[in-house]
This record gives structure tokens, C-alpha cells and sequence, in this order.
């Protein structure tokens, strides 16, 4: 741990608390350097919160022959398990077939065939599927995931809710992830290492001055502002990267972004099994269809350019038609409008390279670091969130090479805070907080594991029923739940606590979501009045 010297000066300040802010903050600050993060809203109140929420190696990027990226994102989706168990889990997914399925026009693997193969016009044949997942099984050296198995769908649970015309498909392995809870996990994390994670503030400006850089920044709720010193900066704004480096930061550069939305429709549950679907469309395109929060099923996602971060992402009309009619070539009874629950969409920003489309954008992630004279520039542009851990192991490696680290890298044998359990331990831990808080049904004390592990039993201290866990808002949240994720989590809003540090806002009513935020700025208040 280090902190802030006497000088006031960080040795590092990072603009965004997305997961690659969090992320870098947390092995920044484990390696004994002093760390202040910036984060203009809540954490994780932009893609970070809006992705399809898998641990995932990327299948379909084996067609861009992105080897390295699938191998790198293989090989984490174990070690990411082992420090996570309570919010990342080993999930099925189903592959069906049919002769139908088609590249994208414009993969590397669909030329390569159009020269070699010209007979098979774009088709994507079985045997090069099951290559791929050859492939995909070996590539990361998997030592818990099971691999690849061929099923035939009739009479079976997984072919019950699809067309008939589906006779055959291929199941293998990725893992879901609450993409969100990790990135409040990590900004935890590296705050009990020294770093200072900054909420609700913005960064205004950042200036060189000699050997250090000049940060000016503004309280997006009481509108302060403070000034503060780093040694290096570190630009992890996400979709804001490309702005922050070109208005913000006094310093030129060349380095392009480009903007690609993502939607994602959640609807009624569509099926009673949980394995995922993977749909392929006859335009080379897929989307998922997941078990998702008991009740429900997430489909996406959708690849469009988006205009400016400063627009918010939404998913249009005529992304949800594009997602069901996806669907509804797949699904044995037709999804419509009257299912959709709830819809999202975030931003990815990709280093823009000039790829021909969106789909062919790389998600790898880029890093470019600009010293020159004066104080060290780092941005970050892209990434999964899969390889968020090696991206700052990455980062960890420039930025050494200005600052003076005192450690390697460590965290991929550390647990995020609750996960310091077996990666087949979770139903073990429901049945011991069941046994210990009898008054706990089975889906809340689930909810609790998935959300906090081992650290579910200091929510629930020494309660012996559930009234004295305090003020119940609805849906299993209470009191001493929303105390620990303000004092615990950074959660200052009750769209902080049910939309990302919870997923509860698909099961609260406008007036409880509206209770739970008058409840939580009453405790604010209280607890700056005391200070």
C-alpha cells in the first residue's frame, strides 16, 4: 500500500472508473504506488454495466484470425474464475446447426474459403465449425471447463424450445460474469491498497507542468472543484477516451476512436434450462440468448456506429426488431414487443484502425503511451472485458518504465473481495447461510452468494429475523444490504445500488426505486452532517 506523499502527488491519476480504470487502479496500487482514480459518474455507469456479461474467449473472432487476443482471453476466463467464483461462473452455451448459417463477407476465413472452396458461396460448413471449436477448446489450456460435445437436439431439453428444423448443434464453454460488481470489487480493492477512487467527479482539465501533471477536477454534485498532482495519468475514459485526450488533456495527438453500440434486449424467460444459446444469422452475424437473474432471458447484441459519447446509448426500435426477428428464426414460439422487460446499450470504443466494419473492429486492446519532455501520457483504448487483469498488467509494464514499482505482477492468484471460495463452492455457501439465517429463502440467499460470497454473512451480522436487517425496499433489499454498499461499494444513488451494484431494478416499482433513493440521500446527509 502507498499512499499520496506529502507533496500531495499521486504517483499515478486515472480518469475513468470503467473496469480498465478499476482494474489498473487496483494492480497499480498493489504494487505500492499511490493512485487517485476519477470517475465522472458512478462506477461502472457506462459499457462496463452495459455488456453481454460473459467471461469469454470470443469465438467468433477466431474468423478474424485473432489468435493471440482468443488465446489470452481463453486462458483468463480459468484464472478469473478461481478469484471470483461468487460473481463469474462456468455456463454451457448451444451452437445450433443448420445449412443455412453464412460468413460475414468481409472475415479473413471467408475470403480465404472463397479462394479455396469457391463451391461452398459463403456457407459456413460443420466440419469448420467444430474446427473453430477445436480450437477454442485447446487454445487456452482448460483445466476446469469441460469442452466441446455434439448434441442432438430432439426430444432434449435444449432443442424443446427451437424450431424443429434444428436437429443437431454443438455445446461448449464460456463463463457469465456481473460485469459491474467487478468493477466495484476491483475499486475496492484498490482502496484498501491506498488508492482514492473519486465518484461523481470530473475530470476538467489536465495540463503538463515540468515533471508532473496538473489535474483539475469538478464535484458533479456540489460542483467543487480541487486540483490535484500525478507523475503519470492514465486516460481510461471508455467511450469518453477519444474526447478526453482531444479537449481535455493539453496535449496533441492523432489517435482515432471508433464508437460502436451495443444493445441488448431482456425478456420473460424464454426457456427452462440454463444453458445459453448461440444464434448464427445468415449474415454472418450472432447474438446470445442467456439465462439471466432467474426470471428472464438476455438477448444480444447488436454492432452500430454511434455518433458522440455525449449522446447517450439507447436501443433503438429498430435494434429491438433486428434482435427478435434474430431470435424468432431460431425460437419455436415467436418472442414480440409485449416480452421485452427491460433494454440497454453501451459503447465500446474501439482504437479505430480503419476496419472495414464494425464487426471486423478488433476488441483487442491498445495501449498507447506518449512521455516525450514531460510527464507520461497513457491511453486506453478498447479491450474486453475478459482480458481487463492482463490489460493492467500491461499498462503495470509501461508504466514502470517511468515509475519506479516495487512488485510484479500478483493478481491473478488474488481474490476480489467475498471470493475466497472454491469455484464449485457457491451451493455449499447457500447452505450454510440458510442454515445460519433460517429466515432466508432459497432465491434471496442465492442472490446474496452471487453477489457477495463469503461476505454475505457480515450483511447479515447477527440478525435473527428479517426485520432486523432493517427498512425493506422490496424485492429481498434492506437496510443493512444498501448500508454496505454505500460504505463498502461507492454507491451513493439508489440507481447506483438496483441497476448496477444490483440487477433489483427489474423486480422494484418506480415509487420503491424512488423510496430507496430519498432513504439513501437522507442517510447522506446524516453522515455529513456528523463528519
Amino acid at each position: 500500500m502507498a499512499e499520496i506523499d506529502g507533496t500531495g502527488i499521486s504517483d499515478l491519476f486515472i480518469i475513468g472508473g470503467g473496469i480498465n480504470g478499476c482494474g489498473i487502479a487496483r494492480d497499480a496500487a498493489g504494487r505500492g504506488l499511490s493512485v487517485t482514480l476519477a470517475e465522472m459518474g458512478d462506477l461502472a455507469s457506462a459499457t462496463s454495466s452495459a455488456s453481454t456479461k460473459l467471461f469469454h474467449g470470443g469465438l467468433r473472432y477466431l474468423e478474424y484470425f485473432e489468435l493471440r487476443l482468443v488465446h489470452e482471453a481463453l486462458k483468463e476466463r480459468e484464472v478469473l474464475l478461481r478469484a471470483m467464483p461468487h460473481i463469474s461462473w462456468p455456463m454451457r452455451f448451444v451452437l445450433p446447426y443448420h445449412e443455412d448459417m453464412r460468413f460475414e463477407s468481409t472475415t479473413p476465413t471467408s475470403r480465404l474459403l472463397g479462394l479455396t472452396m469457391p463451391w461452398l458461396r459463403g456457407q459456413r460448413p460443420a466440419w469448420l465449425i467444430r474446427l473453430g471449436l477445436f480450437l477454442y477448446d485447446t487454445l487456452g489450456g482448460r483445466k476446469i471447463l469441460p469442452g466441446t460435445q455434439t448434441l442432438s437436439l430432439a426430444g432434449t431439453p435444449e432443442g424443446a424450445p427451437l424450431q424443429e428444423r434444428f436437429e443437431r448443434a454443438y455445446e461448449y464453454s464460456d463463463c457469465w460474469v456481473q460485469d459491474s460488481r467487478l468493477v466495484a470489487l476491483n475499486a475496492r480493492d484498490a482502496a484498501a491498497r491506498g488508492a482514492a477512487i473519486l465518484t461523481r467527479t470530473k475530470v476538467v482539465r489536465a495540463a503538463r507542468e515540468g515533471a508532473l501533471w496538473r489535474i483539475e477536477t469538478e464535484d458533479m454534485e456540489t460542483g467543487g472543484t480541487a486540483t490535484h498532482s500525478a507523475r503519470l495519468l492514465v486516460n481510461a475514459g471508455g467511450p469518453w477516451v477519444g474526447e478526453i485526450l482531444h479537449d481535455r488533456i493539453d496535449l496533441p495527438s492523432r489517435e482515432g476512436v471508433r464508437l460502436v453500440r451495443g444493445s441488448h434486449i431482456v425478456t420473460r424467460r424464454l426457456y427452462d434450462h440454463d444453458k445459453c444459446y448461440f444464434f448464427q444469422g445468415t449474415d454472418g452475424r450472432i447474438i446470445f440468448a442467456i439465462p439471466y437473474e432467474g426470471d428472464f432471458t438476455l438477448i444480444g447484441t447488436t454492432e452500430a456506429d454511434h455518433p458522440a459519447p455525449s449522446q447517450p446509448p439507447v436501443c433503438t426500435p429498430e435494434e429491438q426488431r433486428y434482435l427478435l426477428d434474430f431470435a424468432n428464426r431460431y425460437f419455436r414460439t415467436p418472442v414480440t414487443e409485449a416480452d421485452i422487460v427491460w433494454t440497454y446499450s453501451g459503447v465500446r470504443p474501439l482504437h479505430d484502425e480503419g476496419a472495414a466494419s464494425n464487426t471486423a473492429a478488433t476488441r483487442d486492446y491498445t495501449l498507447k503511451f506518449a512521455a516525450g519532455d514531460g510527464a507520461p501520457l497513457l491511453n486506453v483504448f478498447g479491450g474486453k472485458i475478459t482480458t481487463y487483469r492482463r490489460l493492467a498488467e500491461a499498462a503495470l509494464e509501461k508504466i514502470g518504465t517511468h515509475l519506479t514499482v516495487t512488485r510484479g505482477p500478483w493478481t491473478a492468484g488474488a481474490p476480489l473481495a467475498g471470493g475466497d471460495f472454491p469455484v464449485d463452492g457457491a451451493a455449499a455457501l447457500v447452505t450454510d447461510l440458510r442454515g445460519r439465517f433460517p429466515f432466508l429463502t432459497e432465491a434471496w440467499a442465492w442472490r446474496l452468494v452471487r453477489s457477495y460470497g463469503t461476505e454475505a454473512v457480515l450483511i447479515l451480522g447477527t440478525a435473527a429475523t428479517a426485520g432486523e436487517l432493517g427498512e425493506a425496499f422490496g424485492a429481498t433489499l434492506t437496510e443493512a444490504e444498501v448500508r454496505w454498499l454505500m460504505r463498502h461499494e461507492f454507491a451513493r444513488r439508489a440507481e447506483d445500488v438496483v441497476w448496477r451494484r444490483t440487477k433489483l431494478g427489474l423486480r422494484l416499482d418506480p415509487a420503491q426505486v424512488a423510496a430507496l433513493d430519498r432513504w439513501m440521500t437522507a442517510e447522506r446527509r446524516a453522515e455529513e452532517a456528523a463528519e
